[in-house]
């Protein structure tokens, strides 16, 4: 367990609201853009189902907070790909937890630039549960599955690196 992840839960407890809540405690600078985690990933245009579910599982007052944090963002097209049916089921209100446990597995609370990241890297998430980062040449892979396809997107509280596919926490 990390620094942040070990301070979180000292403070707040192991759960995922106290997991979240962390997100006002962790200290640190942002990125050079004026616009936070949340602002920017909508005004890029390709996480528009990321933005919707992150309202719906009421997590857009966190991803605004001070931070730092390393969001993997699937894109539009990386939520498409999943089972048809699958977006829709997540954003029901009674299915709320299960989608904050599903995105907080895609942040980690602290900033990451791609070049931060390395080969055998294993970074844990705010769900609690680790992503592993592998290289193939350029290529960066996170849980083998989801390739990187646009790093070091900045905001004011950390850093986007959008990515293929959705990472499903265990």
């Amino acid at each position: 367990m990390n620094a942040y992840a070990r301070t979180a839960t000292r403070w707040f407890g192991t759960g995922l609201a106290g997991l979240m809540l962390s997100g006002a405690v962790l200290a640190g600078s942002g990125g050079d853009s004026e616009r936070d985690i949340v602002d920017t990933a909508a005004s890029v245009g390709e996480f528009n189902t990321l933005v919707a579910a992150v309202k719906a599982a009421d997590l857009v007052d966190t991803l605004k907070g001070e931070g730092p944090f390393t969001v993997f963002a699937p894109t539009d097209d990386a939520f498409d790909a999943l089972p048809e049916g699958t977006v829709e089921d997540l954003l029901k209100p009674e299915n709320k937890e299960q989608l904050q446990k599903l995105l907080t597995y895609h942040v980690v609370p602290e900033e990451m630039m791609a070049s931060d990241l390395s080969d055998g890297d294993s970074v844990t998430t705010v769900e609690g549960g680790d992503l592993s980062i592998s290289m193939e040449g350029e290529t960066v892979m996170i849980n083998d599955n989801a390739k990187v396809v646009q790093a070091d997107v900045e905001a004011s509280n950390g850093v986007i690196h959008a990515v293929d596919a959705v990472l499903m926490p265990e």
